[in-house]
C-alpha cells in the first residue's frame, strides 16, 4: 500500500485528505492519505522518518514550506519560488516540488483564461504570491505585483522575469487594472471579513479574476467582479489543481479531477 500525507503544524483544518482519498477510491488504488504534525524543530527528522518508513509522497504546508528546502533536492520551480509544497520519495533521494504555481494556472485555464501575451495584476507578494508570480511569468504573462509593503513587491519583481512592483493604493490599482487581462488576489483579505483588496470601481468586464481565498467560496472581490461582468474563479479551483498536480506527480496517472473537486467542495 502506498502512503501519502500532509506535513504541517497545524493540519487539522486541511481539506487535502478527503480530496486525495476520493481519488484513490475512484481509481481503486491501494493508498491512504494521512496527516503528520511534527514540532517545528523536528522537520528534518520527520522528512527522514517518512523516507525511512517508505512513504511515497508528502504535501507540505505552513510553517514548513521554506525550511523543507534544506531537506530535499528541489526542482527548478521550487528553488525559484523558495518553497516546497510536495515531496516525492520514489527516487534515490527525496525531491521537492511546488504545485501552487501550476494549480493557479490550471484553475485559470479551466475557465478558458488565456495567459500568453497578457497583463496580469497580482495582489500579494507572500508565499502564494511568489508561486503565482513565477507561474504567470512562465506562462507568458507580464506580471505587475501590488503589495501593501511596496518594497516587498519590488523585491519579488526583481526575481520574476519582466515583472514590476507597486504599492496597494487604490489609485495605483485602478491605474494598473484599467488595461489588465487577469487579476489574482494572493492575500488573505476576504477570508475573515467581507473585505476586498481591490476597489470595485477598478474592476471591468475584460478581466478574469482569481481569488486564492476559498473560505468563503464567494468573496466580496469575486462578487463585485461578477457584478462588473468579469470572469470569476474561486480559490477552491486553485486548491483542487495543486492537489491534482501532486497526485499526478506521485502516481503518474491522470487524476479523477471531477471526483476530487466534488469531494473538496463537499467540505466547504
Amino acid at each position: 500500500m502506498d502512503v501519502f500525507g500532509l506535513l504541517g503544524n497545524p493540519v487539522g483544518h486541511s481539506l487535502s485528505p478527503p480530496m486525495h482519498e476520493a481519488a484513490y477510491d475512484e481509481l481503486d488504488l491501494e493508498a491512504r492519505y494521512v496527516t503528520f504534525e511534527p514540532e517545528v524543530d523536528d522537520l528534518a527528522a520527520a522528512v527522514d522518518g517518512a523516507d525511512a518508513l517508505g512513504l511515497t509522497g508528502l504535501n507540505v504546508t505552513i510553517p514548513f514550506k521554506q525550511d523543507v528546502l534544506d531537506c530535499v533536492d528541489a526542482d527548478d520551480m521550487a528553488s525559484r519560488i523558495g518553497a516546497v509544497n510536495t515531496i516525492d520519495f520514489t527516487g534515490t533521494q527525496p525531491t521537492g516540488h511546488n504545485t501552487d504555481a501550476a494549480g493557479a494556472l490550471r484553475a485559470l485555464r479551466e475557465h478558458d483564461v488565456a495567459l500568453e501575451d497578457t497583463r496580469a495584476v497580482l495582489v500579494g507578494a507572500g508565499g502564494a504570491g511568489r508561486a503565482i508570480a513565477f507561474g504567470l511569468a512562465d506562462a507568458g504573462a507580464t506580471v505587475e505585483i501590488a503589495n501593501r509593503t511596496e518594497t516587498t513587491a519590488h523585491e519579488l519583481a526583481d526575481d520574476v522575469p519582466g515583472a514590476t512592483g507597486y504599492g496597494l493604493e487604490a489609485d495605483v490599482l485602478a491605474d494598473r487594472l484599467a488595461d489588465a487581462d487577469v487579476l489574482v488576489n494572493a492575500t488573505s483579505v476576504g477570508m475573515e471579513t467581507d473585505e476586498t483588496p481591490v476597489p470595485a470601481e477598478a474592476l471591468h468586464e475584460e478581466l478574469a479574476v482569481l481569488d486564492a481565498v476559498y473560505r468563503p467560496l464567494e468573496t466580496r472581490l469575486l462578487r463585485e467582479a461578477a457584478n462588473a461582468g468579469a470572469t470569476t474563479v474561486d480559490g477552491a479551483w486553485m486548491l483542487l489543481y495543486q492537489g491534482v498536480e501532486a497526485f499526478e506527480l506521485w502516481t503518474d496517472r491522470a487524476a479523477p479531477v471531477d471526483v476530487m473537486n466534488a469531494a473538496l467542495r463537499s467540505e466547504l
